[in-house]
């Protein structure tokens, strides 16, 4: 399988560079094809080729049992751009780039609600560009660069409805606080080159682990890493929604278009968690220079990630709009990994932290997928009955039998309700908990899970089975294949439970025990070197 290994490597440099070259040519092409149809199926040829660059790329890194590397232009790390693949990127882009395919597939049918759709694919185009560029990158200014990319797709796509005031004021609200996050981010970019004379993520890593083993202990270090961090991470959970820095999202999702809403919310907000499980624990570990402060940082991380899943459980319940309801779900959600990801203070045996980042990879996928699923299906009810309003779109769900079950079925999972997904992702989060002796915050996992019941309930009663108002007058439209689209997501929603054993066996071994086994670990800054003395003249 060497060949595979090799292919894999290759596509991992050329991935990001092609999805450009398909945003840039793709308006020359629409002059030459047409203007309305055409931007869809050029968007969905570029999404078919990321699905099957990061299958591509996942099966190498699989069959290499070590991290991949590609040194942009032959020019070795840390000197140059690197890109490297390990368990965590491989798999979260594998979920990112096929949920993404979907989401187009489901734009193709939503087109009609396009005045401009060569800009809509264009900028669907580069939210995927960031997204993998984010995943995939070993390095930390390049990480800022692909955040860019990925957030200025973003802010364009929640304002695309761009005569409706209420999509420009969420826009800016989401981008000049998003702008300030990346800010933020760049000046802590300089505090880590200040201390380190380096941004590749495995240089980073490799520099602690020498100050580590040597035992020698540096208070400059440990404040430049503690300062570098804390800026970092204020950016990341920014990206991710984290509470207290949420607040944009609700507005953001209601406003965008549905496709767009259902990306943010089942794909973009992982990236900031992406960004977070790195820093804390490829970057710095136990023992790293941060030294108690990360134990701090991880409790701070938990206790926002409660108050966010907490709250956002609550708020679920009051909520009269859909798309709203379920951005609050996603706030929900982003705190329960956010708690799982946490558990990894000083001290702990390696088994327990690598079962609880298991639990939170789980939950990205199980949460990012059912999301996707219920937005694009809401989308389905919303354009019938012409309203978000829960009231306005009582017992439509009566006209689309097989679109309402998956519905129910997403919202099965985020219940977390056997066999789905959802409840397997959650009882990890518990066990690692329950393992670790921390009682109260298993107890938290299922509290905020019960709380958050009676708003999935409110919108399946209203929507599904409530009897519609007399004055509805709901006339069905034609779904061109979607509601095949949708019931294959809510079997994937399915399958992610009903395969817990194999998805379980295969997220603990190269994620959990891939990001904290010290032998793993080790591997990880090995395979720099390696690229390194390889290169070097």
């Amino acid at each position: 399988m060497d060949w595979l290994v090799r292919l894999a490597t290759d596509m991992l440099g050329l991935t990001v560079p092609v999805l450009a070259l398909f945003a840039f040519t793709l308006p020359l092409f629409t002059k030459v094809f047409g203007e309305k149809k055409y931007p869809g199926i050029h968007a969905l040829i570029a999404l078919i080729y990321a699905a099957a660059s990061s299958t591509i790329i996942a099966a190498g890194y699989y069959y290499a049992g070590k991290p991949l590397l590609y040194a942009f232009g032959g020019w070795p790390p840390p000197i140059g751009i690197s890109y490297e693949v390990d368990g965590l990127n491989a798999v979260i882009g594998l979920f990112t780039a096929w949920t993404l395919l979907f989401i187009g597939i489901y734009s193709l049918w939503y087109n009609h609600h396009f005045d401009e759709p060569e800009w809509y694919y264009i900028l669907l185009i580069g939210l995927g560009i960031g997204m993998l560029g984010s995943l995939y990158t070993g390095d930390i200014f390049n990480l800022f660069v692909m955040i860019e990319v990925l957030s200025i797709s973003a802010y364009a796509l929640v304002a695309y409805h761009k005569r409706r005031p209420e999509a420009v004021e969420a826009a800016m609200k989401y981008a000049i606080i998003g702008a300030t996050a990346t800010t933020i981010y760049f000046i802590g970019l300089a505090v880590f080159y200040g201390v380190y004379g380096s941004l590749n993520m495995a240089d980073i890593s490799y520099r602690n682990y020498q100050l580590f083993t040597l035992l020698i202990s540096s208070p400059t270090i440990s404040i430049g890493s503690l300062v570098a961090v804390s800026l970092s991470l204020w950016a990341f959970t920014y990206k991710s929604a984290l509470f207290p820095n949420h607040f944009w999202l609700p507005d953001a999702h209601p406003e965008a278009p549905t496709p767009v809403s259902a990306a943010l919310s089942g794909l973009v907000v992982n990236i900031g968690v992406y960004a977070s499980i790195r820093f804390l624990y490829t970057l710095y570990f136990p023992g790293s220079p941060l030294g108690v402060y990360r134990d701090i940082i991880l409790l701070v991380l938990f206790l926002l990630g409660f108050t966010g899943a907490f709250i956002g459980a609550l708020l679920m319940m009051v909520q009269e709009d859909v798309k709203r309801l379920l951005a609050y779900s996603t706030v929900s959600h982003i705190g329960l990994i956010y708690m799982a990801a946490s558990l990894g203070f000083t001290g702990l045996p390696v088994c327990i932290v690598a079962l609880a980042l298991t639990a939170a990879v789980y939950h990205v996928l199980t949460h990012g997928t059912a999301k996707a699923l219920l937005f694009m299906a809401s989308g389905v009810f919303i354009d019938t009955g012409k309203t978000r309003s829960l009231s306005g779109l009582r017992g439509i769900g009566r006209l689309y039998p097989w679109v309402s079950t998956a519905f129910i079925m997403g919202f099965l999972s985020l219940m977390g309700l056997i066999p789905f997904g959802g409840f397997f992702s959650k009882l990890l989060m518990y066990k690692a908990y329950m393992e670790a002796g921390q009682v109260i915050p298993a107890l938290l996992v299922i509290i905020v899970s019960a709380l958050s019941v009676p708003g999935y309930a409110k919108a399946i009663y209203s929507i599904v089975f409530a009897s519609p108002s007399r004055n509805a007058g709901y006339e069905k439209i034609k779904l061109h294949g979607v509601n095949t689209l949708l019931f294959l997501m809510a079997i994937i929603v399915l399958l992610l439970g009903l395969l817990y054993p194999v998805i379980y066996s295969v997220l603990y071994k190269y994620v959990g025990l891939g990001l904290v086994s010290p032998e793993k670990a080790d591997l990880y800054r090995r395979v720099f070197l390696e690229a390194y003395n390889k290169l070097m003249p």
